[in-house]
């Protein structure tokens, strides 16, 4: 039996999902989508040849409803969703920081959850997806996440208990790449090359180290210590490194934001 999916609060990451979907052989005509505007509806069901209908004609038609939407903005969705959302839909949620319970709370009892943090990456096809299970959601519910987050990047599962800490390093974690080419653009720059040449140096050495730690299997320490000569530069610059407490801020710095994770998950929005 076709399974129709919709995508509720579509902006950028419910439309990587939705490109991705289609792409790995879904049909438009299974995909539905609601968005705030009347005009980015238009404009997704033009682009996509996908269905734009308003939330509740979502709930009552579609099998899967993944909610997009913004953190502060789930509480009314399922105020609005509650009424039409019986308990046989999987109701999958890439809302960050919002647990599973809060969702179950406000949807009918039995109601499967499955709670996704997607990185921004998907937005390339090269994102990871962590995945966690509800209290009703069974593992064939976890099998469909992972059909709808595959075609966008990788995925992996792990407790509930574990989203706090797959945030920090994973939803966040492009940000602290950008960071770090920052600086070192402005390095390069320092020394004496103009802002593009020491951009695209900086950029393809990432991807390369990147391409090597995925396919190569080596630690990380091993790969870095084939870099590393004897009173070279490699080791001139990692001593800065360890003398200016780079990891230590690295560790504090993803601790963090955990911490953050968490209280967002519990309401607190200072």
């Amino acid at each position: 039996m076709t399974q129709k999916i919709a995508v509720l609060g579509t902006g950028k990451i419910g439309e990587a999902l939705l490109s991705g979907m289609i792409r790995a052989g879904w049909s438009p005509s299974d995909l539905l989508v609601t968005a705030r505007r009347a005009e980015r509806a238009e404009e997704l069901r033009s682009r996509h040849g996908v269905a734009a209908v308003t939330n509740a004609e979502a709930a009552k038609t579609a099998d899967t409803l993944i909610l997009a939407v913004k953190p502060q903005d789930m509480a009314a969705l399922l105020g609005e969703l509650a009424p039409h959302v019986p308990a046989d839909r999987l109701v999958v949620s890439a809302a960050a920081g919002i647990p599973t319970a809060f969702i179950e709370e406000r949807l009918a009892q039995g109601v499967p959850v499955v709670r996704v943090m997607p990185n921004t990456p998907v937005l390339v096809d090269e994102g990871m997806s962590v995945i966690s299970a509800g209290t009703h959601a069974t593992e064939a519910h976890l099998v469909r996440t992972e059909e709808i987050f595959q075609p966008v990047g990788k995925t992996l599962r792990v407790p509930e208990s574990q989203q706090d800490a797959a945030t920090a390093l994973s939803g966040s974690g492009p940000a602290y790449f950008y960071y770090l080419v920052e600086a070192m653009t402005d390095a390069g720059i320092l020394l004496g090359l103009p802002r593009d040449k020491a951009h695209d140096l900086i950029v393809q050495a990432a991807v390369g180290a990147s391409v090597m730690l995925r396919d190569s299997g080596e630690h990380p320490v091993k790969l870095r210590e084939a870099v590393t000569s004897p009173a070279g530069t490699t080791i001139s610059a990692i001593r800065e490194l360890e003398r200016h407490g780079v990891r230590a801020a690295l560790i504090a710095a993803l601790e963090a934001a955990r911490d953050r994770s968490r209280e967002l998950a519990s309401g607190g929005n200072g």
